[in-house]
């Protein structure tokens, strides 16, 4: 079992330094600071820019059986609705994950992933924004502290079997919820924009920022729990900047281009060739794809090498110089 006192100090030192908060329905949401937000029943708990806390809203007169039911871990807090029974069910993370621009779109899928799988076996609301949670030191519910050790991604991932939330038509975007909207509208932005930029060079970069944060709005919007706006406007900005910064005219053009025939090519010659000549290029083509990739999610020179094992100079100059061909 958590300490209580030791929990309300942990807790309150991760939390936003301004978070949302309310007083429930019918109450405004607000920004306060934190040592105001605290006194709120209703309160953000998870930073703009990363997960921190899986919560799950559950509404069921038994929702606090459900983990059990279920064979799932003992979960990290629980705050139940005196009332009703309904309940905000918390798993904490260890290591908190990316969920805007600056992520790696893999760990973030597998989040969405691990999310969704959840929220089907607990019986949860998949609806469920996730922006504001039942404050588990407020005196409005009935709080359980039950696992004073966070869980590492993989370790829930392990009680399941995972599931993907399938693929929505055009008309059924609007029902992807919590993490995968964030998967959803950076794909969706990001396809468009390497397509658009070249139209629009010559209406300066604002007006191009501003046509990448009105895409991302209508993304955004298309979902029945659209994310909050500063999420909208950092994806935005991550995506507007690197295709700017990155287009160099015609030889961006040349390097889209070349990336979207990269799979057929790699497919007709991948049993024909030597492991040295075209073979060798091509992976070594693949390498610099995945250093572009992983810088336009905001990783820095450092953690690319790292990942990729290859030496920072060379992550230096394909990312300074993304079009030109590999030698």
């Amino acid at each position: 079992m958590l300490n209580k006192t030791q929990f309300s100090a942990d807790f309150f030192k991760k939390l936003p330094y301004k978070p949302f908060c309310s007083f429930g329905k019918g109450g405004k949401t607000l920004i306060r600071s934190k040592k105001h937000a605290i006194q709120y029943p209703l309160i953000q708990v998870n930073h703009v820019h990363t997960v921190q806390y899986l919560i799950f809203d559950i509404d069921a007169p038994d929702a606090y059986l459900h983990f059990f039911d279920e064979n799932l871990p003992v979960p990290t807090w629980i705050a139940k609705n005196k009332k009703n029974g309904h309940c905000h069910v918390c798993y904490e993370l260890k290591t908190p994950v990316c969920k805007t621009a600056n992520a790696k779109l893999e760990p973030l899928r597998y989040l969405a992933s691990v999310e969704y799988t959840y929220a089907k076996k607990l019986g949860a609301d998949l609806r469920y924004s996730g922006l504001l949670t039942k404050n588990p030191v407020d005196r409005d519910w009935e709080v359980t502290l039950l696992n004073p050790r966070p869980f590492e991604l993989g370790e829930l991932a392990d009680y399941v079997d995972l599931e993907t939330k399938p693929k929505k038509t055009e008309n059924e975007k609007n029902e992807v919820s919590g993490l995968g909207r964030n998967c959803m509208m950076f794909d969706v932005v990001r396809k468009w924009a390497y397509k658009a930029i070249r139209a629009c060079l010559g209406d300066g970069y604002d007006s191009w920022y501003q046509k990448v944060l009105n895409m991302s709005l209508d993304a955004n919007g298309a979902f029945l729990d659209p994310l909050p706006y500063s999420e909208v406007k950092a994806t935005a900005k991550s995506i507007a900047k690197w295709v700017w910064r990155n287009h160099t005219s015609a030889d961006f053009h040349a390097w889209f281009g070349a990336k979207q025939s990269n799979r057929a090519k790699i497919g007709v010659s991948k049993g024909n060739v030597s492991k040295g000549g075209k073979a060798r290029s091509a992976k070594y083509s693949d390498v610099r794809q995945e250093a572009l990739k992983l810088h336009i999610v905001g990783k820095s020179i450092k953690e690319i090498a790292e990942y990729l094992k290859v030496h920072r100079n060379s992550v230096s100059k394909w990312i300074k110089n993304p079009c030109t061909s590999a030698t």
